[in-house]
């Protein structure tokens, strides 16, 4: 999005941010497929427990999420976390509480352009909603870029697994034979619940279950 775009987003009356129809910052009919029921991931990442996610990357979430995550639509965070929390349940239907949650973190640049850490926002908002629904869990800040990298948008599937070889890190001491449930907000290809996983996985911890907002649907060939 331009300046000049992002500037008439300010100064006009907000408009749903999929559709531009209707003044509010999220419709009925463009937020119908974060309410759907939660599904296994059709893009699995090896080595890992299937992702729950909600949605197909694609229609209205292709404006929604970039709209709350780069240009300050956080109001949006709410529809979202929703989203995340409906995940969750399935996600931690099967493994013993306590359930501790951890989420993929963004890369420093990408959180000091924003002014926010988008995923820790929608994992407080999905904590509030699985614990009002007597769901006992807790998040974990327990990652960390080691490295600079680049922005995965329009990487291949090789160049995003090349460009987060080893870019995270644990923050915690206390991860050996911890089980934890790890979240992100989409699957593209895997990469980054792959590096994620490999990161805990290194401390001794034990990956028990995933969960998504979103997952990229996969093209048949014609």
């Amino acid at each position: 999005m331009s300046i000049f775009g992002d500037l008439l987003d300010l100064l006009l009356p907000e408009r749903c941010v999929a559709c531009g129809d209707e003044p509010v910052v999220l419709c009925d009919g463009c937020a119908t497929p974060l309410r759907g029921p939660a599904r296994p991931a059709s893009t699995a990442p090896d080595g890992l427990p299937p992702p729950w996610t909600v949605a197909a990357y694609e229609g209205p979430l292709r404006k929604i999420l970039p709209a709350y995550k780069d240009h300050g639509r956080t109001a949006l965070a709410v529809p979202l976390g929703e989203a995340l929390a409906t995940s969750l349940h399935k996600a931690v239907a099967d493994v013993d509480p306590p359930h501790t949650i951890v989420w993929v973190p963004s890369a420093r640049a990408a959180t000091k352009r924003r002014g926010h850490d988008p995923l820790r926002a929608l994992v407080a908002i999905a904590l509030q909603r699985l614990r009002e629904d007597g769901v006992s869990a807790t998040a974990l800040n327990a990652l960390k870029h080691r490295k600079r990298v680049m922005d995965q948008a329009g990487l291949t599937a090789t160049q995003r697994t090349t460009n987060l070889h080893n870019a995270l890190q644990t923050t915690r001491p206390d991860l050996a034979d911890r089980p934890l449930i790890l979240v992100d907000d989409i699957i593209t290809t895997g990469a980054s619940l792959s590096e994620a996983a490999r990161a805990l996985h290194t401390a001794g911890a034990k990956v028990t279950a995933t969960a998504t907002i979103a997952t990229t649907p996969r093209h048949r060939p014609p």
